[in-house]
C-alpha cells in the first residue's frame, strides 16, 4: 500500500470513529449474563462447595435516621495466598454507595462497617475473593 493511500484512509477511519454515534455502536453490545458476574447462594455457579464461606452476610442496626450495616464474609484470610479482596455496598437500584478493601497482610477476618443516613428499601453487598470470584446477597433496611 503507497503512503499516501494508508494516511488517507488512516485520517477516514479517525473521522469515522469521531462523527459515528456511540448510541448506534452500542445497539450490537449484548450485556453479560448476570450468572457470568457474580455468584449467589441460589446460584452458586462451579463454587457450589464454596458457598459458607464466600456468601456476605449483612447486619443492619437503626438509630433514628442513622443505619449501620456490618457486612461479614466468614472467609479465612490467608495473606496474599487467599483472601476476601472488598466488600462493596449496592443500593436498591445496584448503584454504588461505598467500598472497604482489605489488607492480607493485616486484617485477620473480613468485617466491614458502613453507616447510611435516612435509607430505605434493598440493600446489596458483594464479596470480593481473590480465587473465588464475586458473590452478591441482600438484604432490606
Amino acid at each position: 500500500m503507497e503512503r499516501r493511500h494508508f494516511i488517507k484512509w488512516s485520517v477516514a477511519g479517525l473521522g469515522a470513529t469521531l462523527v459515528t454515534p456511540q448510541s448506534v455502536l452500542a445497539k450490537n453490545v449484548k450485556p453479560a449474563p448476570v450468572s457470568d458476574i457474580y455468584y449467589t447462594k441460589e446460584s452458586p455457579g462451579r463454587w457450589k462447595d464454596k458457598v459458607a464461606g464466600h456468601l456476605p452476610s449483612i447486619g443492619i442496626e437503626k438509630a433514628g435516621t442513622k443505619i449501620t450495616i456490618k457486612v461479614v464474609t466468614s472467609h479465612e484470610m490467608k495473606g496474599y495466598e487467599h483472601y476476601i479482596v472488598k466488600h462493596v455496598l449496592l443500593d436498591q437500584n445496584y448503584k454504588f454507595l461505598d467500598e472497604h478493601l482489605f489488607n492480607p497482610d493485616k486484617d485477620k477476618a473480613a468485617i466491614s462497617t458502613f453507616t447510611l443516613d435516612n435509607y430505605s428499601g434493598a440493600l446489596y453487598a458483594l464479596s470480593m475473593c481473590n480465587k473465588h470470584d464475586l458473590w452478591l446477597n441482600s438484604a432490606n433496611v
